[in-house]
């Protein structure tokens, strides 16, 4: 049987590579921010289990930063994204390649 902490970073890395995948293989915006969110949620674990295995709280720390950093990504891509909608009328990345300057 594997260890907790074993068992919560192979949990981390899965998490990791379902977001990756869902990023590269879709193509529909907020689905690719969802998976984006999860893989900061895949990195976040990892930190929290390398904390706990340390005994050191600069896991923690690094896990608060990532979520102001993952706070502000939806703050900021939620509405640039409803903005591109509501003039290309879809969720589809490749429709917004005309908006480019």
């Amino acid at each position: 049987m594997m260890e907790s902490s074993q068992f919560l970073l192979a949990v981390a890395g899965g998490l990791f590579v379902i977001g990756l995948l869902g990023v590269v293989i879709r193509r529909n915006a907020l689905v690719m921010l969802m998976c984006m969110e999860l893989m900061l949620n895949g990195v976040n674990l990892s930190l929290v289990t390398f904390s706990q295995q340390r005994a050191d709280a600069a896991g923690a720390v690094m896990v608060f930063l990532t979520f102001v950093v993952a706070t502000a990504e939806v703050a900021l891509a939620i509405p640039i994204v409803l903005l591109l909608v509501k003039h290309a009328r879809s969720l589809d990345i490749d429709r917004f390649s005309e908006l480019k300057g």
